[in-house]
């Protein structure tokens, strides 16, 4: 199963070419979600010619597995940026995300767009009678802030609950509906898209920079790297600086009526609960059992613990979809929102959403376009690419170096020999043929099909995720599917592949 809103969303696809011939423009964007696309949409509005060049199809990676949530309800995050940064900046972090609510309403109005947005009100709730302090300390900082929030004890979410915070007038929508709304109105600008355009490399040519697609490329002043997770180590470093974590959803359908609002728990595992309006109906969406990336862990029962939580609430209900999806992590949790690199001028980035990329992703568009134009934004500060100040979130820290430095290839420990046969169907172990460790995966009808087990990035040994069917890297995040190809950033090149005949 894909997710609902790719599902749903096909019958407005479009296609757009491959890049075939070398061109020039002012801006080119390197990525076709919704960051690649909401910064083409702003810059070409503005006068300026931008290409797009995405490695798949536009919007069908994270931006097509996303809850589609447009708030800037974070979780309990607005205290932990007092602790951290000061009120100064967690009041500007607001009002920055509470502006992007505003402008993509304001988009979808001037565009007609038909989106499926609506407002909601969106709640971070517990049943743990330890997390109620926490909670009624999130509002109290968010009061401070001259925020219009409440504490409730009940919400119309059919779970018994001890209290929750409650943000008026946040809204969710169809994300892909919104982001072929934005590419209709990139082209009528001057704007060009091209799919199928995997991006390899990327180099300085006096004043322009030269954007490399096999063999063809873009010549340009200014590069957007809005690829989820940037395809560049250096200048920028930003493997060392965050790391990334799956999450799963499931939508279900009901004979029963769905409750309005958008909920997510305080506690870990995290639950994110909302409505998708499906033509005349509703649709229950859940998400969660988020896990760093490339975790030796079983997911097995990934979706079986969401249906847990859907039956808990509609006992009647069927699971119609089923997807997961991948985030950047920052060791401070702030988005990286920017210029790249100092020694890269007029090369922007924009990762490290933490799973609010709605939002994010208009803020980032605005402040990169800003840039460009050489104007200011008064948000630009907060989320500075380029900031070097000293890690104080000590929990992110471990995160990332969870796993890490014990998966780089050169501190492994012989592997014992196991015979192919041990492999199960629809399943991978790493095993030792002749030497050399090889990654096997049996597909259901035996099939074998055998990778070189290491990450294309930095060379760390990749564990496989055993729910999704793919080979996933601890270190950085990067995912490959079992023939090896590469299918998340920030690896660029697919895996080593043998061929193995029979058991």
């Amino acid at each position: 199963m894909s997710s609902y809103w790719i599902e749903s969303t096909k019958n407005i696809e479009k296609e757009y070419p491959k890049l075939k011939n070398d061109i020039e423009t002012d801006v080119c964007i390197i990525g076709g979600g919704l960051t690649g696309i909401s910064s083409a949409y702003e810059l070409a509005k503005s006068g300026v010619k931008v290409v797009v060049l995405e490695k798949d199809q536009i919007g069908k990676k994270t931006t097509g597995n996303t809850t589609g949530k447009v708030t800037s309800q974070h979780g309990l995050f607005y205290d932990y940026l007092i602790q951290s940064e000061g009120e100064k900046f967690a009041k500007k972090y607001l009002e920055a995300n509470e502006q992007a609510i505003k402008n993509i309403k304001s988009i979808i109005d001037t565009e007609n767009i038909e989106c499926d947005f609506e407002y909601q009100d969106a709640y971070v709730y517990t049943q743990k009678q330890e997390d109620i302090k926490k909670i009624k300390k999130e509002v109290q900082v968010l009061k401070e802030l001259n925020y219009d929030c409440e504490f409730v004890n009940k919400t119309e979410l059919p779970l018994e609950i001890l209290g929750a915070i409650k943000f008026k007038n946040q809204a969710q929508f169809n994300v892909r509906k919104y982001l072929f709304g934005l590419a209709n109105c990139i082209e009528k600008n001057g704007g060009k898209i091209f799919e199928d355009s995997k991006v390899y490399d990327l180099k300085k040519d006096s004043d322009k920079y030269l954007t490399y697609c096999d063999n063809v490329c873009v010549k340009s002043k200014y590069v957007i790297i809005a690829s989820h997770y940037p395809i560049i180590n250096s200048p920028g470093f930003y493997f060392l600086k965050m790391y990334q974590s799956m999450s799963y959803a499931i939508a279900i359908e009901t004979s029963q009526e769905i409750f309005n609002g958008m909920y997510i728990n305080s506690e870990i595992p995290t639950k994110s609960i909302r409505n998708i309006k499906d033509g005349d109906k509703r649709l229950l969406l859940i998400a969660g059992s988020d896990h760093k990336t490339g975790e030796k862990i079983n997911l097995l029962n990934a979706y079986k613990d969401l249906e847990k939580v859907a039956k808990s609430i509609y006992p009647d209900c069927r699971v119609k979809y089923k997807w997961h999806t991948e985030d950047c992590i920052t060791l401070d949790k702030i988005p990286y929102i920017g210029e790249f690199s100092k020694f890269m001028p007029n090369v922007y980035v924009a990762t490290g959403y933490r799973k609010w990329g709605i939002t994010t992703s208009n803020i980032a568009s605005n402040i990169i376009k800003d840039k460009i134009l050489n104007k200011g934004n008064k948000y630009e500060e907060i989320f500075k690419a380029t900031r070097m100040e000293p890690v104080k979130n000590i929990k992110e820290v471990e995160n990332m170096l969870k796993e890490t430095s014990n998966s780089l290839v050169i501190n492994k420990i012989k592997v014992p020999k196991d015979k192919i046969s041990d492999v199960n169907k629809e399943d991978a172990r790493i095993i030792e043929i002749d030497g050399r460790k090889v990654g096997v995966y049996k597909d259901k009808e035996g099939e074998l099909y055998a990778v070189k087990p290491v990450c294309s990035h930095l060379g760390c040994e990749l564990s496989f995720n055993n729910l999704a069917k793919t080979w996933d890297c601890p270190c950085h995040g990067s995912r490959f599917d079992y023939r090896g190809n590469s299918i998340y950033s920030p690896s660029i090149k697919n895996l080593e592949n043998w061929k193995i005949e029979g058991e």
